[in-house]
């Protein structure tokens, strides 16, 4: 074979490695055939009600929102809140130590009034739900209250407490006194976490909610803080006057404490769309040497890869299921894209749920984020 053989024959070789590479499997037919109903997932991007919001919480305000989920009726409901095996597993290194301190609840009182640890905590959950009856006594109630948290979990606490008739919300059956007062300071929290998902669990008859928030991917080890701090402040304060003063239309509505006006607002896909600019559009723009931009958004998507994980394995044995994630806003376009290339499962439009409480009267949820109004990252 000559040199210009065998250099045709490698060229050809090459093209074709490189053709089959870029050859790849589509999957978003896979599920064509798949008989049942497909999973809904309606993602809620949500604010954090302890920032920025009126100076008197009156969580009575956020009754319109709660009313149209509730219409929506989800079987399943997760939270942006670190669940208690990942705060355990956490608690044994060093570098997640900060994270353990600002995330992880404090599960100390309640594993000493039941004498046992996360684990045991967990795994009893874990059995209680198995052999939950459909008319729970209120002592089963408040002793579910506190294995959830035992393990980590006090929003589901929460769900319990709320079905306890009022003369029932008291100590016993592993909730001892200072217990209770943690409840009841948790009742008049600003977190949506329970104010939100807690409360509308309750309402539905629900048993708990789930917990998918991870910290272990965005915990970047950046060489210069100082540095790194720079470098991303620089670029989200080069965001544009129409990223700012959208943003300062919805803080305005949130301080006012119209829950429901904000909360359509921070669902609008335009708005989604320039809020993400300003926010990882700038920073994947950032010039810095050490190219920090980039690891700020690595670490976000790594994070919401994890989190849409957790959120999957929530429904993974409930197929059909109607599923809402209470998620913070800047979240919601990667839950939806990410949620929305799953087998079996549809996204619902949060702007017409956040209307009338769910998609219309036979009308399918969309099968991809695009065809929704959702905000298309790529």
């Amino acid at each position: 074979m000559g040199n210009h053989t065998i250099a045709a024959f490698a060229l050809g070789i090459a093209l074709a490695a490189s053709a089959s590479a870029q050859d790849r499997v589509d999957l978003s037919a896979l599920d064509a055939a798949m008989p049942g109903p497909r999973t809904q997932v309606l993602v809620l991007g949500s604010v954090h009600l302890a920032q920025g919001g009126p100076e008197r919480f009156d969580p009575a305000a956020l009754e319109p929102l709660l009313q149209r989920l509730a219409v929506y009726t989800p079987d399943i409901v997760t939270i942006e809140a670190l669940s208690g095996e990942t705060c355990e597993v956490m608690r044994h290194r060093v570098a997640y130590k900060p994270i353990v301190k600002d995330y992880c609840p404090d599960v100390a009182p309640a594993q000493a009034a039941l004498g046992i640890d996360t684990w045991t905590a967990l795994d009893r959950v874990d059995a209680t739900l198995k052999a939950w009856p459909a008319q729970p006594a209120p002592a089963q109630r408040r002793h579910l209250a506190a294995l959830f948290l035992a393990s980590g979990d006090p929003s589901s606490a929460m769900v319990q407490w709320w079905q306890l008739p009022e003369a029932e919300r008291r100590s016993g059956d592993g909730l001892d006194e200072p217990l209770v007062r943690a409840l009841r300071k948790r009742e008049v929290s600003r977190n949506e976490n329970v104010q939100v998902a807690a409360r509308l669990a309750a309402r539905l008859g629900l048993q708990r909610v789930f917990p998918v928030d991870d910290h272990t991917g965005d915990n970047l080890e950046i060489d210069d803080e100082a540095a790194f701090e720079k470098a991303i402040r620089t670029a989200w304060n080069g965001a544009g006057t129409d990223a700012k003063q959208a943003r300062g239309r919805v803080e305005a509505m949130h301080k006012a404490g119209q829950f429901l006006a904000t909360y359509r607002a921070i669902n609008d896909p335009a708005y989604l769309r320039t809020a993400i600019d300003a926010d990882f559009g700038q920073a994947l723009r950032d010039p810095s040497p050490g190219r920090y931009g980039r690891q700020y958004a690595a670490g976000w998507e790594t994070r919401n890869l994890r989190m849409v994980a957790n959120v999957h394995a929530a429904f993974r044995e409930h197929p059909g299921a109607r599923v809402l994630c209470i998620v913070g806003s800047s979240h919601k376009p990667w839950f939806d894209e990410l949620l929305g290339r799953m087998q079996g499962v549809e996204i619902v439009d949060a702007e017409r749920a956040l209307v009338q409480g769910g998609p219309a009267p036979g009308q399918r949820a969309s099968r991809s984020p695009g065809n929704s109004g959702q905000v298309r990252l790529r």
